[in-house]
C-alpha cells in the first residue's frame, strides 16, 4: 500500500515537473498571453487577437469594440492541441454606425470565397458544436429562429469562418470568428 502511494506521489511529481505555466502581461498588467504545456498537450490564449487570423477583412469605418467594464477584451485566439484532438478559435468583435443589412451584404460577398454561405436567424451566439450528426460535417443553423440577430457561416463543422451581427440602435455590433477542430489524424 506504501508502495503504491509512493508510487503515486513520484508519478505526480514527475508529471507536475513536466508542465510549464508561461504568462505575459499587457501593458496596463493584465494577462494578455498564456502559454500551458503538459504532458498531455497544450493550451495557448492570446487576449487581442489580429483579425487576420479569422481570414476576413473588417468592415469600412467599424471599430473594435471596447473592453467591458470588467476589462474584459473583445478578442481572443484560442488553441488547444493535443494528440486526440485539437480546437482553433479566433474571435474579434467590432461595433459599426452601419445598420446590419449593410454588414450583411457585405459579409456575404467576402465569405462567399470559402464557398456556400448559410444565413441563419438566431437567439444565441456560439452555435458551433462538434460535429454530432454520425460524422456530418454540414453546418446548420441552431436556436430559436425567431430573431433579430443573424448568422452567416461557411465551411464545415471542423473548419468554417463565422459573422455574428446584432441590431445596436441604428448600427451594429459583430463578431468575425474562425474555428478549426481536429481529430488524432487531422493537424490544424
Amino acid at each position: 500500500m506504501r508502495a503504491r502511494l509512493a508510487l503515486g506521489v513520484a508519478l505526480n511529481v514527475l508529471l507536475l515537473s513536466a508542465c510549464s505555466v508561461n504568462v505575459k502581461k499587457g501593458n496596463d498588467g493584465e494577462d494578455k498571453n498564456v502559454d500551458i504545456k503538459t504532458p498531455f498537450g497544450e493550451i495557448h490564449v492570446d487576449k487581442g487577437a489580429d483579425v487576420r487570423d479569422t481570414g476576413l477583412p473588417v468592415y469600412h469605418g467599424a471599430r473594435l469594440k471596447p473592453k467591458n467594464d470588467d476589462g474584459e477584451e473583445k478578442s481572443a485566439n484560442v488553441n488547444i492541441s493535443t494528440s486526440a484532438f485539437g480546437l482553433k478559435v479566433v474571435a474579434v468583435q467590432y461595433e459599426s454606425d452601419d445598420p446590419p443589412e449593410k454588414i450583411v451584404a457585405f459579409y456575404q460577398n467576402e465569405l462567399k470565397r470559402y464557398g456556400s454561405v448559410l444565413e441563419c436567424h438566431t437567439s444565441h451566439r456560439g452555435s458551433w458544436s462538434p460535429a454530432h450528426d454520425h460524422g456530418s460535417e454540414e453546418l446548420k443553423c441552431e436556436g430559436d429562429k425567431d430573431n433579430n440577430s443573424i448568422e452567416l457561416k461557411v465551411g464545415t463543422r471542423s473548419n468554417q469562418h463565422i459573422v455574428a451581427i446584432d441590431p445596436r440602435g441604428k448600427g451594429s455590433d459583430f463578431a468575425l470568428v474562425y474555428v478549426r477542430t481536429h481529430g488524432k489524424e487531422d493537424t490544424i
